[in-house]
């Protein structure tokens, strides 16, 4: 029987029983990890309301092997709260529906239970707390937060120089197959031809530029969260389903 302590975000939770929960976290150390909240869904469970999506929380966990990750589901034991994303979020649909889509992106990249996911648990942190202070729009925080989780698992996109030849941008045609912008030499058939700003705003978004992204004109967010969308669905090979509810 081990202890061990890790901080993690709150990805998602289910029903156990008559008044437990599985939560599952994407932790800081161990990757994704599924545990058991005893007696949580009580009226006076101690830690009910700190174990909720988005929370992100210290927690202790109680394991009956020497791995946090085994044959069975460890427990949650203490529970601390670090930073109550959850509040500012839930109460507002637009951020609500765009940090959803971003707790099932980490989900998805962090498949492997037990492995370590470090760069996309603190991008998952940074983007729940940008999110949670509404200084940008929902919708650019998730799409730049998609782009980045695609980055830091090895499927970055190029918004300026070619992804084939590294001709320098800009350049005009995007294939979702070569990773990028395409140069007329290496345009392959079925690439798309999207605006101009709509690259600017989606290397913007990339590097961290908000100046830029925030003053991008409306008519291109769609544009560049559908091609956002369509690229993570090509490396996941399947969507997000909660996308569909994002406001644009």
């Amino acid at each position: 029987m081990s202890l061990f302590r890790d901080d993690g975000v709150v990805l998602r939770t289910q029903k156990l029983g008559e008044a437990d929960r599985i939560i599952t976290l994407l932790t800081r150390q161990h990757g994704k990890v599924r545990a058991v909240a005893r007696g949580i869904r009580k009226t006076k469970s101690k830690f009910g309301a700190r174990l909720e999506p988005f929370s992100h929380v210290d927690v202790q966990f109680f394991s009956r092997g020497s791995d946090l990750v085994g044959r069975t589901l460890p427990l949650c034991t203490q529970v601390e709260t670090i930073a109550p994303y959850g509040g500012p979020i839930v109460g507002d649909y637009g951020r609500y529906t765009a940090g959803t889509a971003m707790l099932e992106t980490a989900e998805r990249f962090a498949e492997n239970e037990g492995e370590p996911a470090v760069q996309q648990y603190l991008l998952l942190v940074g983007g729940l707390r940008t999110l949670a202070a509404g200084l940008h729009q929902s919708h650019l925080v998730m799409d730049a937060f998609l782009l980045r989780s695609l980055a830091v698992n090895g499927y970055g996109a190029s918004f300026t120089d070619c992804a084939k030849c590294g001709l320098p941008g800009p350049n005009r045609f995007f294939s979702l197959q070569a990773g990028g912008v395409l140069c007329t030499d290496c345009r392959v058939p079925g690439s798309a031809v999207p605006s101009p700003e709509t690259l600017v705003l989606l290397g913007a978004l990339l590097s961290g530029d908000w100046q830029t992204a925030d003053n991008c004109e409306p008519r291109y967010w769609r544009e560049g969260s559908g091609l956002v969308a369509a690229y993570l669905q090509w490396h996941l090979e399947r969507g997000i389903r909660s996308m569909r509810y994002v406001e644009k």
